[in-house]
């Protein structure tokens, strides 16, 4: 990976303002794990948020709720209130830092077996949002210090985003409410078990996939187990499409495109001498090329007809359009590396592959440069990595004030550069 030119000059990681103290470090702590106990789904985020809005308040700062009722903004140096009277980022045509964490949880259970399990049934923090949100928040606070003393150089917005496990995802609804709005450049991080805690994963270009949801029924002449030759055989069917639709696309579609469908559900039949009139599938379409992801209903639905027709059944099909690839832009990559480089040295960023799951992150690249990195998460110590979307996933808590120093960091070294 490249270096920036001004690295050497970056001052060492005690030396630059903006470190996570320890009594800050530990309320952090116990934040997330409050969040970490009440997960709550996309758009139904009430509580998650007032608690932010409540933590934000405390530090003199002017939370504002997004339209949507859930999730919120927040600037730093853009107001005297926020700046002790100093007015150091009021000037209209500097450009925003936005810092971004998605809030809401999955519809997984908690299988954990820790003093912060999660007391809501079928739900979980499973993804890491809850760690996301805690490092912004926490960002946020070491920053509204910052410019409390003078010492912040460009305004910063802190943008807690609801739904990002709803395709297509929270962020379209955040742009709408203007959380963009004078904003230059937007960073986040993606909690990820296969970093160790203390590093960073960074990659220039797309660093995830495109993702959309795909459902898809199945109908014809049921009737007896005994004459399947008088029937659409409809569990041999929804059989077919399962196993060969994805073989058929694989063939229709260039291999470095990575276009992958995956089945999560299939459900037909209630009795085991009964063929039923009807199934169901319901699953993912993933892309790693953003041209052939534009390509991906039409081929999808002629794969799935085509396979339904041979079998004797009509196809209803639908394909709902999820997120683009996360691309992250050259400039903002550096300026990452640069601001881990500064508090950790060049030896805790490390590249990264592009990886086959979809985040909403990727609308906000639609409209500013910015880029996301891998947060590592994993104890070091742990010989078991517990993937994300597992009911027993779990984080090393040191990735909190990694994660706050890092946002800290590129909030002083983009205001420097900017400047």
């Amino acid at each position: 990976m490249s270096r920036d030119t001004g690295a050497a000059r970056t001052p060492a990681g005690d030396q630059l303002p903006g470190t996570l103290p320890e009594a800050l470090r530990a309320e952090l702590s116990l934040f997330r794990r409050d969040l970490h106990m009440h997960p709550e789904l996309g758009n139904q985020e009430f509580r998650t948020t007032a608690a932010l809005k409540e933590r934000l308040e405390q530090a003199g700062l002017h939370p504002r709720v997004l339209s949507t009722g859930t999730g919120l903004v927040c600037d730093i140096g853009t107001d005297d209130a926020a700046t002790g009277g100093r007015g150091v980022a009021l000037d209209p045509t500097r450009p925003l830092l936005a810092l971004r964490a998605d809030i809401d949880g999955l519809p997984i259970p908690d299988t954990k077996t820790v003093p912060y399990r999660s007391q809501v049934p079928g739900r979980a923090h499973a993804c890491g949002h809850d760690v996301h949100t805690t490092v912004v928040l926490g960002a946020g606070l070491v920053l509204a210090e910052l410019a409390r003393a003078g010492a912040l150089p460009g305004p910063v917005r802190l943008l807690f985003q609801p739904a990002e496990e709803v395709l297509p995802g929270g962020a379209a609804d955040a742009i709408e409410s203007g959380a963009l709005e004078g904003v230059g450049r937007i960073l986040a991080v993606h909690c990820d078990p296969r970093v160790d805690a203390g590093r960073i994963g960074l990659r220039t270009g797309a660093i995830t996939s495109a993702c959309d949801r795909l459902e898809v029924g199945l109908d014809g002449a049921g009737g007896h187990t005994a004459r399947p030759h008088l029937t659409t055989d409809m569990v041999t069917a929804a059989a077919r499409v399962a196993l060969d639709v994805p073989a058929l696309l694989s063939r229709r579609v260039d291999a470095r495109a990575g276009l992958a469908v995956t089945w999560g559900r299939l459900e037909t039949g209630h009795a085991c001498n009964v063929i039923p009139q009807h199934a169901e599938l319901s699953g993912t379409v993933r892309c790693l090329d953003i041209a052939a992801w534009r390509q991906a209903p039409d081929l999808v639905h002629a794969a799935i007809d085509e396979i339904a027709t041979l079998h004797g059944a009509k196809s209803q099909i639908n394909y709902v359009r999820g997120v683009p690839p996360v691309v992250n832009e050259a400039g903002s990559v550096q300026l990452l590396h640069s601001a881990m480089a500064a508090r950790r040295g060049e030896g805790a960023v490390e590249s990264t592959e592009q990886s086959l799951g979809g985040e909403d992150f990727s609308w906000y690249l639609e409209h500013v440069p910015g880029a996301m990195a891998r947060l590592g998460v994993h104890p070091p110590a742990d010989p078991v990595r517990r993937d994300l979307h597992r009911g027993d996933f779990d984080v090393d808590e040191q990735a909190i004030k990694v994660g706050v120093e890092l946002f800290t960091a590129a909030a002083l070294l983009d205001g420097d550069l900017s400047g």
